[in-house]
């Protein structure tokens, strides 16, 4: 729609762009606040089911408050088209993140990895199951927080093939029992969550083809290739966890995300104290800048600060000692 634009209380100010949905930045004219406002396009509000879908999205949404998911303040109609409105973020996607090299080193990879977890297992604990975790649907703000976002509308159009609006990105996140039309559980998120921990740490698709009858023949067929996470410099029980999120059978992936977060804490501990020893061991293994060829020599046990500012000491001692005794020497010749 032109803009500036109005729709009840808030002001449209600027399109962000959308498929079967549009969203706009926009400022609530009582509160004074910038938000983002997201309204079906009149193709989608033609469509029942995904009118309905919508709907249920804003409803469902608006009634989840955590600290790693969008905020919905408000929905409503405006000409027979619903729209809701929603917290305005600042930042970026993962996706951009990761096409970008922006994604940090393996803890604030962890971190990010524990924010998305901890979001799914909030929704789950509420009987509610996203279907469509991937890249596009996670949002790192400027602060580093994440956030999750998109619910209802992306389920309707994943699940089916031929409908407007449809991306060729959501299959490469389905699982398994997903493809094969079988009834969902949490259990497809959790594999979601693992696919996209791949690109997560490798900036690679674990999955890949132009077609999505190769897509899905890979999902069901193939094995993750963990090379490039291998690569990547990512702890061992990282290539692990991804193995279990991912496998093929739902009852061999964790059983839910509360063990996931888990599991992603006791890594970051891990990586904090291996981080820490190395740290450590480096700073004993330095020398004085002085005289490293005289400390590289010394036992391990004489390499610690305290033994270098003793020895230092003693050798300025000698030093001036040896002096005073050349003094004495010259001056008893002379």
């Amino acid at each position: 729609m032109p803009l500036p634009a109005r729709i009840g209380k808030y002001e449209l100010v600027q399109y962000l762009g959308g498929g079967m949905a549009h969203v706009y930045r926009a400022r609530d004219t009582v509160l004074g606040r910038v938000v983002a406002l997201k309204i079906l396009t009149e193709a989608g509000n033609r469509d029942s089911e995904m009118r309905a879908r919508f709907l249920q999205e804003a409803r469902m949404a608006s009634n989840i408050q955590h600290d790693n998911i969008i905020n919905v303040y408000d929905f409503g109609e405006e000409l027979g088209r619903p729209f809701m409105v929603m917290e305005f973020l600042r930042g970026e996607s993962l996706r951009d993140a990761i096409k970008g090299g922006r994604t940090g080193d393996i803890h604030y990879k962890l971190l990010t990895a524990l924010q998305i977890a901890k979001a799914l297992d909030f929704i789950h604990t509420r009987k509610i199951i996203h279907r469509d975790i991937k890249p596009e649907n996670v949002h790192i703000e400027v602060t580093g927080k994440v956030k999750l976002m998109d619910f209802g509308i992306a389920k309707a159009e994943g699940l089916s093939l031929t409908r407007a609006g449809f991306t060729l990105g959501t299959p490469y996140y389905m699982a398994p029992e997903q493809v094969l039309g079988q009834t969902l559980t949490n259990l497809v998120d959790v594999y979601a969550f693992g696919i996209m921990m791949v690109e997560l740490f490798s900036g690679q698709k674990p999955i890949t083809g132009d077609t999505v009858e190769r897509i899905f023949h890979q999902i069901l067929n193939s094995q993750i290739n963990l090379e490039p996470v291998k690569q990547s410099g990512a702890p061992s029980s990282v290539v692990a966890l991804i193995v279990r999120c991912t496998a093929k059978n739902p009852a061999d992936r964790p059983q839910g995300f509360g063990a996931v977060c888990a599991e992603i804490e006791r890594i970051r501990g891990s990586a904090s104290t291996t981080a820490r020893t190395a740290v450590y061991t480096q700073q004993q293994q330095v020398p004085a800048s002085g005289a490293p060829g005289i400390f590289k020599k010394l036992p391990r046990k004489f390499q610690s600060p305290t033994w270098i500012v003793t020895f230092s000491a003693l050798a300025v001692v000698v030093f001036l000692l040896i002096l005073f005794l050349l003094g004495k020497l010259i001056s008893s010749v002379t």
